[in-house]
């Protein structure tokens, strides 16, 4: 019997330790700073100027359904990192079941394009590249069978609204896809081939294409144009020819817009909102398309989306409108409300968008925090009031990205989720992935395969996605991170105050980054009143305010103080 027993514990004490050795354990563990905490409920109502967005290339993320990997004969060698990977729909689904995005604080997730893209594969100069990356539209009515079914697009945004997370889907209506033997050009009423962009004004900018084979669709003109016939042959081979024109038919009735070219788009693209609940659009190019299609598309794509909501009430997440952020190529935070094109400027947030993506923080990024953060603020709150910018340190084609090599994963988690605004995590971001890769060119290199296998084995790489997760959840329970007013504390500690007032609901938080290691104290007089206690949510540590400062004693140079909850 003795036997028996320690047999019996000795069992039990093998199961607990590959418990311990699970490889979903691994990846929750806090990096630097020891293990997660437990979950907590998020009651924090949600704004998008202090979203925590995830952005990530569809078929670089995560591979949920192998038998998607090859579709349309799309088998030609392709140069390095330019062709399908097996990334899709299913496999954001998966991760977002898995609570990857919620264990990170991500509440929106943009996602590459998912629509159909031409067929074959062409060379732009840096070797022969399949449309994997979404940006070379040749439906905008279908999805792309590499990605995955209309159907799993709807359990997708499903399953991410049953997550509290809101679905951006990246949109193209500058262009369509390449010309190849496989995919003709759109008829000239639809689309101009040339000149090149030169980008010395705003009409080489606008009326022009991209790069060369980069059919520019004509979206200044209100001419009536009729459909491609090549489309139509598709649409009737697909066996839905009579259901797409009766569609256009009665969007063009209600809206009683001409049947020019944009006007099409703009029914395909926002037929997403109002079918599956899409809660915004990140927009591409859009510098390169005439601004008053940007104000179009919000107002249809927001007659859509209520549309959605009154059909959907049990799925409405809360009263945000539809959202549009905009890739206004080189903008930057200091540019205020508008962009200067040379000869002209335009104020693309009063043509549709609540928001920019800040191409500013990746040059930021190496000054000290409080020049950062007290900028950011001061724009934020003056000539953008009202209004948000997207941060990011590095993107899917910014060769000059923040940190490329990885050396500083801690300091780029504290300036792109603490620096006023909202916040982009590129993929891989929050796992060291690697953005040199051998072999690649361009902005191939940026586009690797998500490190999972890393994930999985490397304690280095668990240890930064710790630290990610710590700060992404703080700044997802505190909008006033992101949205609040910033107002710096001490300098020596270097400690900072944030506080957002919307209607009722009120949100204070402190912050404290460089810390020394052991006893430390961090200053908080004239913030927190003496007597209230707070959490710190990094070290799990409860404190009490004395004389004006919060006492604390740990290794740890980071500090996440908030009032400690009922």
């Amino acid at each position: 019997m003795p036997m028996k027993k320690g047999l019996l514990l000795a069992a039990l004490l093998l199961f607990f330790l590959s418990c311990k050795e699970n490889k979903n354990e691994k990846v929750k563990e806090a990096g630097p700073t020891g293990e997660l905490p437990q979950k907590r409920e998020l009651k924090s109502p949600f704004f998008w100027n202090a979203a925590n967005i995830y952005f990530l290339l569809t078929d670089r993320f995560n591979n949920g359904d192998t038998l998607n990997d090859i579709s349309l004969n799309r088998t030609k060698e392709t140069a390095v990192l330019r062709g399908f990977m097996g990334g899709d729909i299913q496999g954001i689904t998966q991760k977002i079941n898995d609570g990857y995005f919620t264990d990170l604080g991500i509440n929106a997730i943009w996602f590459s394009p998912v629509v159909e893209q031409i067929h074959d594969n062409v060379d732009e100069g840096t070797g022969n590249t399949y449309g994997y990356h979404g940006y070379w539209a040749k439906d905008w009515t279908a999805l792309d069978p590499n990605f995955g079914t209309k159907k799993e697009l709807e359990i997708l945004v499903k399953t991410a609204h049953e997550n509290g997370i809101r679905i951006l889907m990246d949109i193209v209506l500058n262009h369509t896809g390449p010309v190849t033997d496989l995919d003709p050009v759109w008829p000239k009423e639809w689309v101009r081939t040339g000149p090149i962009c030169e980008y010395t004004n705003y009409e080489t900018t606008t009326n022009c294409t991209l790069v060369r084979n980069l059919p520019d669709i004509i979206t200044e003109s209100d001419e009536a144009v009729e459909l491609p016939d090549a489309l139509l042959a598709k649409w009737k081979e697909e066996g839905r020819l009579s259901n797409e024109l009766d569609e256009l038919q009665v969007f063009f009735e209600r809206t009683k817009y001409p049947r020019a070219p944009r006007f099409y788009i703009i029914k395909w693209l926002t037929d997403y909102v109002n079918d599956l609940g899409i809660d915004g659009f990140r927009v591409d190019t859009a510098k390169h398309t005439y601004e008053k299609t940007w104000k179009e598309l919000y107002s249809e794509a927001s007659y859509a989306f209520n549309t959605w909501k009154r059909k959907h009430p049990e799925e409405v997440l809360d009263d945000n409108p539809f959202f549009m952020v905009g890739e206004v190529y080189g903008y930057k935070i200091s540019s205020g409300r508008e962009y200067d094109f040379g000869d002209k400027k335009v104020d693309y947030f009063d043509n549709g968008f609540h928001s920019l993506i800040n191409f500013e923080l990746k040059d930021d990024a190496n000054q000290d925090y409080e020049t950062i953060f007290s900028k950011y603020n001061d724009l934020l709150f003056t000539e953008l009031e009202g209004k948000s910018v997207l941060n990011y340190l590095t993107s899917h084609d910014d060769i000059d990205s923040f940190d490329k090599e990885r050396k500083n994963p801690y300091h780029a988690a504290n300036v792109l989720l603490l620096t006023p605004g909202a916040s982009q995590i590129y993929y891989g971001d929050e796992s060291a992935r690697n953005l040199t890769i051998e072999g690649a060119q361009g902005d191939a290199t940026l586009r690797s395969f998500m490190n999972w296998g890393e994930l999985d084995s490397i304690p280095l790489n668990q240890k930064i996605l710790g630290y990610w997760q710590k700060l992404g959840q703080f700044r997802n329970e505190h909008p006033a991170i992101g949205a609040g007013k910033h107002q710096r504390l001490s300098k020596s500690p270097y400690v900072f105050g944030r506080t957002y007032l919307n209607g009722e609901f009120k949100d204070k938080v402190v912050v404290g980054l460089k810390l020394p290691k052991g006893k430390k104290y961090l200053w908080v007089k004239g913030f927190f009143g003496d007597g209230t206690k707070l959490h710190d949510a990094f070290s799990e540590t409860e404190v009490t305010v004395e004389n004006g400062k919060v006492f604390l004693e740990n290794d740890l140079d980071i500090a996440l103080l908030e009032l400690v909850k009922n």
